[in-house]
C-alpha cells in the first residue's frame, strides 16, 4: 500500500503488488489493488468541481503587489482582462484539455489523505503532471520516479507545424496578419442600415447553421434562432443581427458571407439589419486593440514571475496552466479577444439606443467584452440564451459560488438575465450556485422539433424478422469519432443479433465506411429528426448534444465514456441513459436495448429536459413587452 503506481498511458498497466491507479481508464480488475481515476471523480464530482472552481477564483483573488491579480488586468474602468483568459473560460473539452488532469489530481490527492505513502512512480509522457506531483510528493517526503514516456505524434499541416513553434507573440502577430486578410471584404457591410436601424431588440449569433435554400432565396433562416425571428416579425418587432462569421460550406469564404447579408438586408426591408461584428474592422480599432495588447504583454511580464512562485498549497495546478498564462496574456487568444472586444465596443456605439439584447451564451473569452460594451453603450436589458445544453462537466458555464456576490471594482460582466430553454438547464445553473433572481424559463428553439406529433408517435410499427436498425451519431470532435466508430467495431463481434446500422456523422467531421472494413454501415447525412423515426437503438459519442434528441424521442441511447475526458454526455445522470467504456460493455447494453426495444415511444413519460411550445410564449413574454 506504501508504493502506487499512476499509469498515464494507453496500454495495459503491469500486474504486481502496488497499487496501481488509471489515470485515463476504467478498471475491469477485480482486484482492488487496481483504482480508475474517472470513476473516483465520478464519485466525488460535486467535491471535485467545487474545488476546481474555487482554485479559479482563488487565483484571481492573488494577492500581487499589493492588488489582487484581477485588479491588476484592468482593462477598461470596471472591466478586467482577467474574465477573458482561457483560465477563467475553462473550456475543458477543447480548448484546455489540461483541467481535466488537474481534476484528476484533485482526487488522487484527495485518495491518499490519511493514507502513509512512500514512492510514486509515475508513467506518462506528460511533461507538466510530473512536475505538478514531484513538487507535491517534496512537500509530503514521499520518493518520487517519473518513468517517461515518448509523446504520442500528432498529425498536422507544415503550415500548423510552423505555427506552434513560434513563440506566443509571434503566433499572435500571424492570427491577426491571416485574420484581417480573411474578414476585409466584409467590412462596413450593413453598416449604414445598422447606424440607422429602427430596430430596438439586437441579436448576436453566428454565421453558420443557416437554412441553405433560405440562404439560396435570400432571407435569413437559421437553426439556433428557428421561429423566433418569424414570429417577431410577424408581430412588427424590428430586429438586428449582428453575426459572428464562421466560416462553413455554405458560406464558405468571406465574400460569400457579405453577398448574403446583402441580400439579407435587401430582402428584410427594413425588419431586420445584418452586420457582421467584421463589418466594423477599422485602422482605429485594429490600433486601438494593438495598444491594449502591447498594455497586457508588459503587465503578464511582470506577473509571470511572482505567478510561478506564489503557490504555497500542497498541491500546485500551474505548472499545467503556465503556457495557457502566456497565451491568454501575450498570444493568440489574447490579441483575438481584445480585437473582438474593440469592435463590439464599436458596433455598439454606433448603433441606436437599445432596449433588449440576446446572445447565444457559452461563456466564451469574448463575451464578457460584449456585455461590458453593451452596458457601457447605454443599452437596455442583455439576455444570455445557453442554445443547447448545459452539460455538468461543461465548466465555462460554472464559477465558484463566491463570483456572483464578491465586491471589488472589476467583478465578472454578467448579462441581466439567462434565458433557461428547459428544466434541466436551469437547475443546472441553480446547482452552480447561480442567482435565482436572474433565471427566466424560455422554450428551446434549437429543439422544438422534439415536439412534433410524429416523433412522439406510439404507433412505430414493429419490426418482426428484420434486424434492429442502429442510428449512430458522430461528434464534431475527430477523436471523439473514432474512438465511438472503434469501439463499436470491436463490440459487433460480441453483440447476440444482426444489426442494421446507420451513421450520421457530423458535418464537419465525416465517417468513412473504407476505415471500418468489418463493419457493413450506411452513411446518410438526412436531419436526426428524421433519422430517430425508424431507429430502435441510437449510439453516440461521448459528447455530442444530438443524444439528448434521441433520448427525448423515447429512442433508447447508447453514449460513450471516453475515460480520457471527464464525462461531457448531455445524459449524465438522465435516469435510463446507457453508458459504454469498453466493448464487452458496449456490446451487453447493445443486446439488452435491442432485446427490450419496445414498438411504443416511452417520450411522453420522460421527465421534460426541455421546454417544448412552437407557439413561443415565453419568448413571447420576453421580447415583445407592451
Amino acid at each position: 500500500m506504501n508504493n502506487l503506481l499512476i499509469w498515464d498511458a494507453e496500454s495495459t498497466p503491469p500486474v504486481d503488488d502496488c497499487t496501481t491507479f488509471l489515470w485515463r481508464g476504467f478498471s475491469t480488475n477485480a482486484s482492488s489493488n487496481v483504482i480508475s481515476i474517472p470513476q473516483l471523480i465520478e464519485n466525488n464530482d460535486d467535491a471535485l468541481r467545487s474545488r476546481y472552481l474555487a482554485w479559479v477564483y482563488e487565483l484571481g483573488e492573488l494577492r500581487l503587489h499589493g492588488d489582487c491579480l484581477v485588479d491588476h488586468l484592468q482593462l477598461r474602468p470596471s472591466l478586467s482582462y482577467w474574465w477573458m483568459t482561457l483560465l477563467v473560460e475553462k473550456c475543458n473539452f477543447s480548448k484546455s484539455p489540461q483541467i481535466d488532469d488537474a481534476i484528476r489530481l484533485l482526487a488522487f490527492t484527495d485518495w491518499t489523505t490519511g493514507r502513509s505513502l512512500e514512492r510514486i512512480t509515475l508513467v506518462s509522457a506528460n511533461q507538466p503532471l510530473a512536475e505538478c506531483l514531484r513538487g507535491w510528493c517534496e512537500k509530503r517526503g514521499v520518493t518520487f520516479e517519473w518513468q517517461c514516456l515518448p509523446k504520442p505524434s500528432v498529425t498536422m499541416s507544415c503550415i500548423r507545424r510552423a505555427y506552434t513553434t513560434l513563440p506566443a507573440v509571434m503566433q499572435a502577430w500571424a492570427w491577426l496578419l491571416k485574420y484581417l486578410l480573411d474578414r476585409w471584404s466584409l467590412r462596413g457591410v450593413g453598416l449604414n442600415e445598422w447606424r440607422l436601424s429602427s430596430g430596438r431588440v439586437t441579436f448576436f449569433s453566428y454565421s453558420d447553421n443557416c437554412v441553405p435554400e433560405a440562404v439560396q432565396e435570400g432571407y435569413y433562416a437559421n437553426r439556433y434562432w428557428t421561429h423566433l425571428p418569424d414570429v417577431l416579425k410577424r408581430e412588427s418587432c424590428q430586429t438586428n443581427w449582428l453575426h459572428l462569421y464562421v466560416k462553413d460550406g455554405l458560406l464558405p469564404t468571406a465574400r460569400d458571407a457579405a453577398t448574403a447579408l446583402r441580400a439579407f438586408n435587401k430582402t428584410a426591408q427594413g425588419q431586420q439589419c445584418h452586420v457582421t461584428l467584421d463589418t466594423f474592422i477599422s485602422w482605429s480599432v485594429i490600433i486601438k486593440a494593438l495598444k491594449d495588447w502591447f498594455r497586457l504583454i508588459k503587465l503578464g511580464a511582470s506577473l509571470s514571475v511572482e505567478l510561478n512562485q506564489s503557490h504555497g498549497d500542497s498541491l500546485n495546478l500551474w505548472p499545467l496552466f503556465r503556457e495557457e498564462w502566456h497565451t491568454s496574456i501575450s498570444g493568440m487568444n489574447a490579441i483575438s479577444n481584445l480585437l473582438f472586444f474593440c469592435l463590439f465596443e464599436s458596433a455598439l456605439k454606433n448603433l441606436p439606443k437599445q432596449s433588449q439584447g440576446v446572445f447565444l451564451q457559452e461563456n466564451q473569452g469574448w463575451e464578457f467584452g460584449l456585455v461590458y460594451a453593451w452596458k457601457t453603450s447605454g443599452h437596455g436589458q442583455l439576455i444570455g440564451m445557453p442554445h443547447t445544453t448545459v452539460r455538468y462537466w461543461d465548466l465555462r458555464y460554472f464559477f465558484d459560488k463566491r463570483t456572483y456576490s464578491c465586491g471589488g471594482k472589476n467583478t465578472l460582466p454578467l448579462p441581466d438575465i439567462i434565458a433557461c430553454n428547459g428544466p434541466v438547464t436551469k437547475k443546472s445553473y441553480l446547482h452552480g450556485g447561480y442567482p435565482v433572481k436572474n433565471l427566466v424559463d424560455v422554450e428551446a428553439l434549437r429543439y422544438l422539433h422534439l415536439g412534433e406529433s410524429e416523433l412522439k408517435s406510439s404507433s412505430v410499427p414493429i419490426k418482426i424478422n428484420e434486424p434492429p436498425r442502429l442510428l449512430v451519431l458522430g461528434d464534431y470532435l475527430p477523436n471523439n469519432t473514432s474512438l465511438q466508430m472503434k469501439l463499436l467495431e470491436q463490440a459487433v463481434p460480441l453483440i447476440t443479433r444482426q444489426l442494421e446500422i446507420v451513421v450520421k456523422p457530423h458535418p464537419n467531421c465525416p465517417i468513412e465506411p473504407t476505415n471500418y472494413p468489418s463493419l457493413t454501415i450506411q452513411v446518410t447525412m438526412e436531419p436526426v429528426s428524421k433519422l430517430l423515426k425508424n431507429c430502435d437503438v441510437a449510439y453516440t459519442s461521448s459528447a455530442t448534444t444530438s443524444a439528448v434528441d434521441a433520448f427525448c424521442a423515447g429512442v433508447p441511447t447508447i453514449s460513450v465514456l471516453d475515460p480520457n475526458t471527464l464525462n461531457l454526455s448531455p445524459l449524465r445522470g438522465c435516469s435510463g441513459a446507457l453508458f459504454a467504456s469498453t466493448p464487452k460493455e458496449l456490446a451487453t447494453a447493445l443486446n439488452a436495448a435491442t432485446a427490450t426495444a419496445s414498438s411504443i415511444r416511452q417520450s411522453e413519460n420522460k421527465p421534460a429536459y426541455f421546454t417544448i411550445n412552437a407557439k413561443l410564449p415565453n419568448w413571447r413574454k420576453l421580447l415583445l413587452k407592451s
